[in-house]
């Protein structure tokens, strides 16, 4: 018995210390896999199937390896769970003497710089923000890490945050006078001193590209890389490896430009006076378009005047703010490094507005992103695989890509394609779950066109009696917000109705954390979300047995960065549709479908409420990708698996 066999043995060193382990065959064949991959390293990409136990796979033989391993994860929050729970179980397991550093964004450490500069500015938008200052100083003094994390007293989203940290814009780097003691600093030394690095895929791509958070300073030592929850790599890489810049970037010049020139330039009035104008600008262009939210093309902004105008104007009072930085940034740290954002931002701007006008670059989409308060002007690359292979082969180590979904029905050449991997060598271990037994597939007769208006309502009517024969305990997932909020209403008007007293739980309505908790607690509860609770979410047990999803998840046609790509492939004779827009809606689907089955002894029900499944040629190449669970169009049969429980 090898070393690996012997550490996911039955009776073996992860057994010892874990509670209710399960020896797993494809556990170990995923583990020898990837030390394999390790020793020669080579690169690979492993599809696991719920319940595989994928994370230990991969944890044990790079912790035996011995070399210098950097760990990328979807989010900040599996970031933290790696760090706080699965590492330390798989060191204690194997007795390995690894240090470990968890390496975030410099947006999220406190920044001492900057935090002195909002105390001596004084100038907040709410009175909370202001008593959260005076909680983030006193952290400040007392941390070690200055890891905002560690601060729940203030909220993530307090306003206050981006006065009290830095971004890659407005940090001074080495000139800063509290250079020896910033938390950003520290985080990048323990990264480097560290056997293993935990980061996330926003960090890793924002420092490939940008060579800015720390990576850059890693990989050279860097013996593996391990990309967990692999499958949202395309499109993290695509923003990084693009060109991106905001009004938020803009408002944030503006804002330190009048700190600074009241720091070190009191007696040039017409800085601030500058900056005052260059922050209404920005604040304008946001309000040229009418819309909350949303992407639009670059070529569909144009039916208005005003965002011209407000984009022109925009560039004239950068272009003069930047003008008078320049002549004052010899007199402060801080003026110098506004002088050199202004100079960048208007060089961004002026490219993004001049390049539409010259008209489009085949290899890239200009597009504009819309949020509440801010408005992003982008330029994506419509393939990144030349740039990704570049990356991943311009050095000899180790990759691993891993992820329950990254295949269609055991085909990776739409991810192979997507980042340029088409030489890698691929495997997939299915989940060892019986879900023959444990789950049904259930798709309803008789719903209209998923495009009707009626749609929404007619899901709602098709699920209440699922829902009802569940006693509630039920995922519905929506691919829009505006059919999730619908759902809702006609769900909860439902209820009341029939007298059910499920309660009805909204995304939105709480924070993703305290809505899951409540849902757990609840036991019956429902729990109406759109695409931020199709992955990453894991509910064991009876409060979760029904999964309804409304449509199949093909992302809109009017995309602006989809739809140059479909355009782009069907000018190559290409079927963008089975190419490129089916398998995207697979890997989807199969990340929604997995919140049903967690466990041994879950058993449920998943509901795909959208006709074209069983309809449309394409629907078999779809389901017969999803786990191999039992498939009916019958509702006596969901309420007769409801009764056997």
């Amino acid at each position: 018995m090898s070393e690996l066999q012997t550490v996911f043995a039955a009776q073996g060193a992860l057994a010892a210390i874990v509670p209710h382990f399960r020896a797993r065959a494809g556990q170990v064949e995923m583990a020898e896999a990837i030390q394999k991959t390790i020793k020669n390293q080579k690169l690979i990409i492993a599809e696991a199937g719920t319940g595989t136990g994928k994370t230990f796979a991969y944890l044990v033989p790079a912790f035996l390896s011995g070399g210098k391993v950097i760990i990328s994860t979807g989010t900040k929050t599996l970031q933290d769970q790696l760090f706080d729970r699965d590492i330390p179980t798989v060191r204690q397991a194997l007795r390995a003497p690894v240090s470990v550093a968890l390496l975030k964004g410099r947006a999220n450490y406190v920044c001492h710089y900057h935090l002195a500069r909002a105390q001596s500015d004084g100038r907040f938008a709410t009175r909370e923000d202001t008593r959260y200052l005076q909680v983030i100083a006193s952290f400040a003094r007392q941390t070690q890490s200055g890891d905002k994390a560690d601060l729940a007293e203030v909220p993530e989203t307090a306003s206050v945050w981006p006065q009290v940290t830095s971004t890659r814009d407005n940090c001074l780097g080495s000139n800063c006078e509290h250079h020896d003691k910033c938390f950003v600093m520290r985080a990048r030394k323990q990264a480097m001193e560290a056997d293993v690095v935990v980061v996330n895929h926003h960090l890793f791509f924002a420092d490939v590209a940008l060579r800015d958070e720390g990576v850059s300073e890693l990989l050279p030592a860097c013996n593996t890389v391990i990309f967990d929850e692999a499958h949202q790599l395309p499109e993290t890489a695509s923003l990084f490896f693009g060109e991106s810049v905001s009004t938020s970037q803009l408002l944030e010049l503006a804002r330190d430009t009048r700190v600074e020139a009241l720091a070190a330039a009191r007696d040039f009035a017409d800085l601030p006076d500058a900056a005052m104008v260059l922050e209404k600008a920005a604040r304008d262009l946001r309000l040229s378009r009418p819309e909350d939210s949303g992407r639009l093309a670059a070529g569909a902004i144009h039916e208005r005047e005003d965002f011209d105008d407000a984009l022109n104007t925009l560039c004239e009072r950068l272009s003069l703010t930047a003008s008078l930085l320049e002549s004052q940034a010899a007199r402060s740290e801080g003026l110098k490094n506004c002088s050199e954002r202004a100079r960048d931002l208007k060089h961004r701007v002026e490219c993004w507005r001049n390049n539409e006008k010259a008209g489009q670059d085949d290899n890239y989409v200009r597009w504009l992103e819309i949020f509440g308060h801010s408005l992003q002007l982008h330029a994506t690359p419509l393939s990144i695989a030349e740039i990704f292979r570049k990356q991943v082969s311009e050095t000899s180590r180790a990759w691993v890509f891993t992820s329950a979904t990254l295949s269609v029905n055991g085909d990776f050449k739409h991810y192979c394609g997507e980042l340029g991997l088409e030489d890698a060598n691929t495997a997939t271990w299915p989940s060892p779950f019986d879900f023959e037994h444990q789950a049904l597939l259930y798709v309803p007769k008789s719903l209209p066109n998923p495009n009707t208006r009626e749609y929404t309502a007619a899901v709602v009517k098709a699920a209440l009696p699922v829902l009802m024969a569940s006693r509630g305990r039920a995922f519905l997932l929506f691919t829009s917000l505006r059919a999730m909020r619908e759902a809702c209403e006609l769900l909860r008007d439902e209820f009341k109705t029939r007298g059910l007293d499920y309660p009805v739980l909204l995304q939105g309505e709480g924070s993703r954390t305290e809505l899951l908790e409540r849902f757990r607690e609840l036991g019956n509860a429902v729990l109406v979300a759109s695409q931020s609770f199709w992955e990453g979410v894991d509910v064991r047990g009876d409060a979760l047995s029904v999964v309804v999803i409304d449509r199949l998840p093909f992302s809109p046609p009017d995309d602006p960065v989809l739809a140059a790509r479909i355009a782009k492939m069907n000018r190559e004779g290409r079927s963008a549709f089975m190419e490129y827009q089916v398998p995207q809606a697979v890997i989807t689907l199969k990340q929604g479908a997995g919140r049903l089955i967690r466990d041994e002894t879950d058993r449920g029900v998943l509901m795909i409420c959208d006709p074209r499944l069983v309809d449309k040629p394409y629907g078999k190449r779809i389901w017969r990708s999803l786990p191999p669970m039992k498939r009916t169009r019958e509702l006596a049969e969901v309420e007769g698996f409801f009764s056997e429980q």
